[in-house]
């Protein structure tokens, strides 16, 4: 697929799930991932898989006609999310990782964006559902279309000027 191109996205915006069809618990993203979910969190619980903003931790997923000036480099590499999936982020602290996760062959990561603010991770273009897992927050789930990941920032309370990453 051309980078800038766009993906047709269905009126149904969860079509083609993992898990034949239905949208996938998190236990089955922990198995598929990896990724080892805390104790709290109900792993038989189906994932909801959304088409708009959504948060996860320190990082945003943005649908791309809300950053119609944010877009992946020209010459940016285009990393198949297969298997075990993506890790994008993980904290500052060397701890939990946020890792996406999709069906081989249906999303793609452009890890390397043209952004003025430079708090975007990558570039997220999927056909089929894709999710975000982290061990504390559980899972997300993504509609088909074109999403960029941001690390997101918040107002420094002590001085109330300086910007700074929020770190989960």
């Amino acid at each position: 697929m051309i980078v800038g191109a766009r993906i047709p996205i269905p009126s149904n915006r969860q079509v083609n799930p993992m898990n034949h069809g239905h949208a996938p618990t998190l236990a089955d993203l922990a198995d598929r991932s990896g990724v080892d979910v805390l104790d709290h969190l109900d792993t038989q619980v189906r994932v909801p898989v959304i088409a708009g903003l959504q948060a996860q931790g320190d990082l945003i997923v943005i649908p791309e006609d809300l950053v119609p000036q944010v877009r992946p480099y020209s010459q940016s590499i285009r990393l198949n999310v297969a298997g075990s999936g993506i890790e994008l982020l993980r904290s500052e602290s060397g701890g939990n990782p946020h890792t996406l996760v999709s069906d081989p062959g249906t999303c793609f990561w452009y890890p390397s964006v043209n952004d003025l603010i430079r708090l975007s991770l990558g570039f997220l273009e999927t056909q089929v559902s894709a999710y975000l897992i982290h061990p504390e927050h559980g899972a997300t789930g993504m509609a088909p279309g074109r999403y960029l990941i941001r690390r997101q920032r918040e107002r420094n309370g002590s001085s109330g000027t300086a910007d700074r990453f929020v770190y989960d």
